[in-house]
C-alpha cells in the first residue's frame, strides 16, 4: 500500500488543523468513543496514561506536519512507549475479578494508530476543499483503489457518482473503515457529460441496522446500510464508522 501522503496528493494545510483542533481523550475500548465524537477526540484504546496518549499524538503530528512515511513514524515513536512500558500484551483483572489478556503497543497497532489518523486528517482536508468548490463541482464520485485487498463492498460503490449535498455522503464519504484506501473525486457538469456518467440518488437506499461491537458484553451499536439496487446487497462502512469525520466542521 502507498504512502498515504503519496495516495490523497493533497496540501496538508487542512489535514494538519483538522487534527491539531481535536483534544485528547482516554478510553479503553476503541468504541467507547463513537463516531461523530471522533471529530474533535484524539483517542487510542487502552492509552490511559495521558501521557503516554499525548507521546502517540506527537508522534501523529509530527507524521502529519513532516509527511513521514510508517516506518519513520515507528522508529520514532516505538522506542518511547517501550521504554515507557506501553508495549506488550499484558493481563488486567476487572472489578468483576476477572483476568484478561489485553495488547497494548505492538507493531500492528503502530501501523492501524498511523494509518486512521492519517487517513481521517487528510480525507477531512480533502473533504473541506471539496465543499468550498460545490458551485463548480457539485457531484462527487466514489472511488475505490480496485485491488485484491479492497473490500467488495467498498469495490461495489467504485464508480457510485451522487451529488454532494446526498445523505449517502453522511454515512459513506471515505474512510469507510480500518485501513480504507476509498476516495471521492469532485465533478463538473462538463466531466458528467465527456464521460457518460449516471447520477444517482439515495432515496429509498439508506437504512440502519443494529451490529455486534463487543463479544464480551454483547454491545450492539448502530450502522448505516446502503442497499444496492441492482443486487440487493446491503452495504456498510465497518462498525464505528458510518459517519463523517468533517461533516460540520467548517459550520463551527
Amino acid at each position: 500500500m502507498p504512502d498515504l501522503k503519496g495516495l490523497f496528493k493533497l496540501p496538508p494545510a487542512l489535514a494538519i488543523k483538522y487534527f491539531k483542533n481535536k483534544k485528547n481523550q482516554t478510553s479503553w475500548n476503541w468504541y467507547d468513543i463513537w463516531q461523530d465524537s471522533h471529530k474533535k477526540s484524539f483517542t487510542v484504546a487502552k492509552a490511559m496514561n495521558k501521557h503516554i496518549l499525548q507521546d502517540i499524538r506527537t508522534a501523529v503530528d509530527k507524521a502529519l506536519e513532516d509527511g513521514q512515511t510508517f516506518q519513520q513514524f515507528k522508529k520514532d515513536l516505538k522506542p518511547t512507549l517501550q521504554k515507557k512500558g506501553w508495549w506488550g500484551e499484558i493481563i488486567v483483572v476487572d472489578k468483576e475479578g476477572v483476568a484478561e489478556k489485553v495488547q497494548l503497543g505492538s507493531n500492528y497497532r503502530l501501523k492501524t494508530i498511523y494509518r486512521v489518523n492519517m487517513q481521517t486528517s487528510y480525507q477531512t482536508g480533502r473533504y473541506q476543499s471539496q465543499i468550498e468548490n460545490v458551485e463548480n463541482r457539485p457531484y462527487w464520485e466514489y472511488v475505490a483503489v480496485m485491488d485484491s485487498s479492497t473490500r467488495p463492498e467498498h469495490a461495489m460503490l467504485n464508480g457510485l457518482v451522487l451529488r454532494y449535498d446526498d445523505p449517502f455522503w453522511k454515512a459513506f464519504y471515505p474512510p469507510n473503515g480500518w485501513n480504507c484506501r476509498c476516495r471521492v473525486n469532485a465533478l463538473s457538469e462538463h466531466n458528467i457529460s465527456t464521460k457518460n456518467l449516471m447520477i444517482d440518488n439515495s432515496d429509498g437506499k439508506l437504512s440502519e441496522e443494529y451490529r455486534l461491537v463487543s463479544k464480551k458484553t454483547g454491545e450492539l451499536k448502530p450502522v448505516s446500510v446502503y442497499t444496492d439496487p441492482l443486487t440487493g446487497k446491503k452495504i456498510a462502512p465497518d462498525i464505528g464508522w458510518s459517519h463523517n469525520p468533517a461533516s460540520g466542521l467548517s459550520d463551527e
